[in-house]
């Protein structure tokens, strides 16, 4: 036991009784806890192996901190961790507000969450915060900001990207307003839910008076540890999810721009959020190679079917010895496979599980969403396999800030532009 657990206020009676001393109930039950507390001690004692509860000597992965200032913000190159919550924000705005005023208040929006996330992520509760241990164990935690149209559009419409608007209607979504655009989206990853919930509480609080919440999305990942580290994850189908990401140089170029694709602003990028759902029962009625021929790659291993190691190139020129291929143009992986040097995409997907609706947040974060996100998107509507056990129920697209500087916020460069 602790000091404070066995040290009791002198000052402070035993027994709320009128008389200061032990009542007769109190000597009763008390002389009898004691008995028994005393002759479970002497058994523990007494039996062999029986040790200590041993204090942890140090943190395993809580101490774990990102660095929040940079050229680019983080929590999207940065190895996917064990939880997501995407906070969905629209401004508090009167239809008779001026643009002078519209502005003030994006830059007030921005210089909060940017010096409340720099001290959430190095474990530090935000300035008068009520419950500044909980922010103490960041685990790795990160807070990526981006923005809806409208927003970008009062900071400076001369900035707004040609891709930065609602996605075309695809003939498998079932899109639900609860889960749509809004103005401003900040990303919450960590290997800690608690952490993880105390800063994005944190950040509501500080915005109450100048953004409502629309939507908040929960996700998660394997627990780190569980896994080495960067291994892809599974999905609630089974399947390894995101073996075809982009790597290295690839996935620069792929996220944050080069040769011919230009990024919105210098330092950013962009957010295609999904919300997906998945129908577990009727994929567990589908046999293991049922479910492999689907996807185009095997369940266990996440191999293609034509190659022996997940990250293998699917390869849909092979063919069977019946002369059909080996991988169906139909298969996941054949819809989802890029064909143009330009289709590359970033996904980080997140598991949900909420009551009976299971699914997946699909993140797909690119350079340019028209160029590289939208001919995938369009190719795996048309006939893709796996649409028959999933529903595409939201969908929002945004324009990722650039990172900031010590001393500045997120999008200040942007207002002088």
């Amino acid at each position: 036991m602790t000091r404070a657990m066995t040290e009791t206020n002198p000052g402070t009676p035993q027994e709320n009784t009128p008389d200061s001393g032990p009542s007769r109930r109190g000597l009763l039950f008390g002389g009898a806890g004691a008995a028994v507390g005393a002759a479970a001690g002497f058994a523990a004692a007494s039996i062999p192996g029986n040790a200590k509860a041993v204090e942890p000597q140090g943190l395993l992965y809580g101490g774990h901190t990102v660095a929040f200032h940079g050229r680019r913000q983080p929590g999207i190159i940065t190895d996917a961790p064990a939880f997501v919550s995407f906070l969905g924000l629209d401004l508090e705005m009167d239809s008779a507000d001026g643009k002078a005023a519209q502005r003030d208040l994006m830059r007030r929006i921005l210089g909060i969450i940017s010096k409340d996330a720099a001290r959430l992520m190095a474990g530090r509760g935000i300035l008068a915060d009520t419950d500044p241990e909980m922010a103490e164990n960041p685990a790795r935690l990160t807070l990526t900001v981006g923005l809806g149209p409208g927003a970008v559009r009062i900071i400076n419409k001369s900035l707004v990207p040609a891709w930065l608007k609602e996605l075309p209607a695809f003939p498998i979504d079932k899109l639900e307003e609860a889960w749509g655009q809004s103005d401003v989206v900040v990303q919450f990853c960590g290997d800690d839910k608690i952490s993880l919930l105390h800063a994005r509480r944190s950040i509501q609080k500080d915005l109450r008076t100048l953004a409502k919440t629309v939507w908040i999305q929960d996700g998660f990942r394997h627990s780190r540890g569980s896994m080495a580290e960067g291994a892809t994850m599974r999905n609630l189908f089974g399947q390894l999810d995101g073996s075809g990401n982009p790597r290295d140089a690839m996935a620069e170029r792929a996220v944050w721009g080069g040769e011919n694709l230009e990024p919105w602003v210098e330092g950013g990028t962009s957010l295609v959020l999904r919300r997906i759902e998945m129908d577990l029962d009727t994929w567990d009625s589908v046999d293991r190679p049922a479910r492999d021929f689907s996807m185009g790659r095997r369940q266990d291993n996440g191999a293609p079917l034509t190659g022996h190691h997940e990250f293998d190139t699917p390869d849909l020129r092979v063919r069977d010895d019946s002369g059909f291929p080996m991988i169906s143009a139909d298969s996941h992986v054949a819809r989802g496979q890029a064909r143009e040097a330009d289709e590359h995409i970033l996904r980080r997907g997140y598991n949900y599980l909420e009551g009976e609706k299971a699914g997946l947040l699909f993140a797909s974060y690119q350079c340019d969403v028209q160029r590289q996100f939208l001919p995938i998107q369009e190719r795996m509507a048309e006939r893709d396999m796996l649409n028959e056990w999933t529903t595409p129920v939201g969908s929002a697209v945004y324009a990722i800030l650039p990172g900031c500087a010590r001393g500045s916020f997120l999008g200040q460069e942007l207002f002088a532009a």
